[in-house]
């Protein structure tokens, strides 16, 4: 192999590259500190650029791909194939001038969009986009994950009391309904990974599925349905974008925001879109690993790949469930949801002791430990279901509740 091809076979890990040129200003006589600060930067301005340019390009292939499920053609005026258009949405929403009520807690007003902002940017530091590559390879990376992400629901309560407007107001209080409800879900589902792992670091996670040659989504499929599902409220993705629900309560808890702050929000909507994506590849798809073929392609377009992949299906929810009521998004967190975590997180430990006190080979407790958690997950899920009225029809109303205690009149079918 040339000295070329061997220079650029090395940059299929993009961290060498990173490290080359810090190495190259450590030997020009830089200061230890000055080394460790350009590093951070470099990898904070990395991964505000790959996150800025993704989601303009996923606004308009959701855009397009969203139009051809309802047989619509989508953005197709401004650039060949409308590809131009995010650009021009977001000139727009930087020339729109922003508004602040009257009444608003101007601080409060002002400083909600970027603490929005903020944990969405900061949750992706942990992720590893190859061995090399990940800006702070923590220890409690999955820990990290959950306390950096629940902050955003202070931000969005902040943003709906202080625009002194009712439905932002009603909007916030819905959301963070929804948000806290859907984070223990949500953290129940996590929680399997180390109990099954050993390790709350996400490069050991990522390490643990490429040495045993197994995925995670094999072996805990009830824990990843059920954070896609949580993960979906948590980003404000239908089929549960409720606080958005604008036949409702206008546009929720940001309905007096316009201009530079308003796309903020959309910008932490993408983002933490992403930052979920990132997280079901790392803990349930592999990670940068793919069966040997990390050798051969660069392990940061695997993991981008899987990544983009996941964040489709979030698309494909959109355009294909319809968005529901309130009351059935919350009792579903903890009615059907919750109960079916427990019993994951406890399956999940079980199954580790067995492994663990039996000392029996991976290649034949794994497989085994797949093939029960697939046949568990679709006899919980029925049965549940089943036990909690779901699927039951003599549970469903035959006539709306509470209409003669109202005083409403009551019209009896015909038969």
């Amino acid at each position: 192999m040339s000295p070329f091809l061997a220079e650029w076979w090395d940059l299929r890990d993009l961290g060498n590259l990173v490290g080359a040129i810090l190495e190259w200003i450590s030997e020009r006589g830089a200061p230890d500190w000055v080394t460790y600060v350009l590093s951070g930067i470099v990898g904070i301005v990395a991964v505000l650029l790959w996150a800025i340019l993704s989601q303009l390009a996923f606004i308009w292939i959701e855009r397009r791909v969203l139009g051809r499920m309802q047989v619509r053609l989508g953005p197709n005026r401004v650039g060949p194939w409308g590809i131009l258009q995010p650009l021009a949405d977001a000139l727009k929403v930087l020339a729109k001038e922003m508004v602040t009520p009257r009444n608003a807690d101007r601080v409060l007003y002002w400083l909600a969009p970027i603490l929005v902002v903020v944990p969405a940017i900061l949750v992706l530091a942990v992720f590893p986009f190859s061995p090399g590559m990940v800006v702070a390879d923590l220890n409690v990376g999955v820990l990290y994950i959950v306390a950096v992400t629940s902050t955003a629901t202070i931000a969005v309560f902040m943003a709906g009391w202080s625009s002194s407007n009712k439905y932002s107001l009603l909007g916030a209080m819905r959301s963070v309904a929804m948000l806290i409800s859907y984070e223990v879900v949500q953290v129940l589902a996590l929680l399997a990974v180390p109990v099954f792992t050993g390790s709350m670091r996400l490069g050991d996670v990522v390490a643990w599925q490429d040495n045993y040659n197994a995925w995670l989504v094999f072996l805990q499929p009830l824990g990843l349905l059920a954070f896609i599902i949580a993960s979906a409220v948590e980003v404000n993705r239908s089929p549960s974008d409720i606080a958005e629900a604008e036949s409702e309560i206008v546009a929720g808890y940001h309905t007096e925001y316009g201009g530079i702050r308003w796309g903020m929000f959309q910008l932490a909507e993408y983002v933490a879109g992403f930052a979920v994506a990132a997280t079901i590849v790392t803990l349930w798809l592999g990670g940068w690993t793919l069966w040997g073929l990390e050798e051969w392609v660069p392990g940061w377009l695997i993991f981008l790949a899987k990544l983009y992949g996941t964040f489709f299906l979030f698309i494909w929810m959109r355009g294909t469930l319809p968005r529901i009521r309130i009351d059935q998004l919350m009792g579903f967190a903890w009615k059907f949801l919750l109960p079916l975590m427990l019993l994951n997180v406890l399956l999940a430990g079980l199954e580790k002791v067995v492994w663990t006190e039996t000392g029996a080979s991976a290649g034949l407790v794994l497989p085994a430990f797949a093939v029960l958690n697939f046949a568990l997950t679709a006899a919980l899920i029925v049965g549940w279901g089943a036990i909690a009225g779901g699927l039951s029809p003599r549970m469903r109303a035959k006539r709306p509740l509470l209409v003669r205690e109202v005083g409403g009149i009551y019209y009896q079918p015909l038969p």
